[in-house]
């Protein structure tokens, strides 16, 4: 049995003032400072909120893609009473939105118009592709909710971690100074908060990191076909209720010698 030199455990564990600490995560972070645990509670509160929104913006974002495929399908083999009738039931599509906002606003018009048949004039016509864009570039907007909250926690929890990591290097030295000796026991606690600060920045950050780039390829298929369908129905509502859609009248012959 290896002896234990006299009166080593007495001055170990009452050295400076300090006491032995366990290596144990909760322990650590129970144990750590003030600075250090609000750190760690802001780069929970991100980590949480985002992995909420990745929840959220997942489904949408799958959603609007579905919906709008079919959507598409029903609105180019079918008149404009069967899209109408498919955008209803489609909520989650941007594509059925829009064709909803612009067959509304035709409809609304059409109800004022004095040409005949119901006729628009070509600056009721305008009206019309000006609401069909900004109806766009609203359905746009909407699914980029979100998202800079996921590229701000992608950006910001790093260095928020890191300023946990100073703090806890401090808090290292300070055992140091105060105990006059640099020994595992006085060194460790410190180093490892800041580690353990680090790491939860890292895992607040990188799921974020990933998920925003993820989000953004998505958005840009949505996005593209959203370019697309705002022409080509701006061009068949034009069709369907403008100027070029009115009967023309027939001439009345002239009379011989007229």
């Amino acid at each position: 049995m290896r002896a234990e030199l006299p009166g080593t455990r007495e001055c170990f564990e009452t050295w400076g003032g300090f006491r032995l600490v366990s290596l144990d995560v909760l322990d650590l972070v129970l144990q750590a400072s003030l600075i250090v645990k609000l750190v760690l509670v802001l780069l929970v509160i991100f980590s949480v909120t985002s992995w909420a929104l990745i929840l959220y913006k997942w489904r949408e974002l799958r959603r609007a893609q579905q919906d709008s495929e079919a959507f598409v399908e029903v609105y180019h083999e079918g008149s404009f009473e069967a899209s109408y009738q498919a955008a209803r039931s489609l909520e989650g599509a941007p594509l059925a939105a829009i064709f909803l906002d612009g067959y509304v606003e035709l409809n609304r018009l059409a109800k004022y118009s004095s040409g005949p048949g119901r006729v628009l004039s070509q600056a009721q016509v305008t009206a019309v592709s000006r609401h069909v864009d900004w109806a766009a570039s609203r359905e746009l907007l909407h699914l980029e909710r979100g998202l800079s909250f996921l590229a701000t926690t992608g950006s910001a929890t790093p260095f928020i971690g890191l300023f946990g990591t100073v703090v806890g290097i401090i808090d290292a030295f300070t055992g140091i100074a105060a105990t006059g000796s640099a020994s595992l026991a006085v060194v460790a606690p410190g180093i490892a908060e800041a580690l353990i600060a680090t790491a939860v920045g890292l895992v607040a950050a990188i799921p974020a990191t990933i998920f925003y780039n993820h989000f953004v390829g998505r958005l840009r298929h949505v996005s593209a076909a959203v370019d697309l369908f705002a022409p080509e129905l701006c061009g068949d509502l034009e069709r369907h209720a403008g100027p070029d859609s009115a009967p023309t009248p027939a001439k009345t012959p002239k009379l011989a010698g007229a």
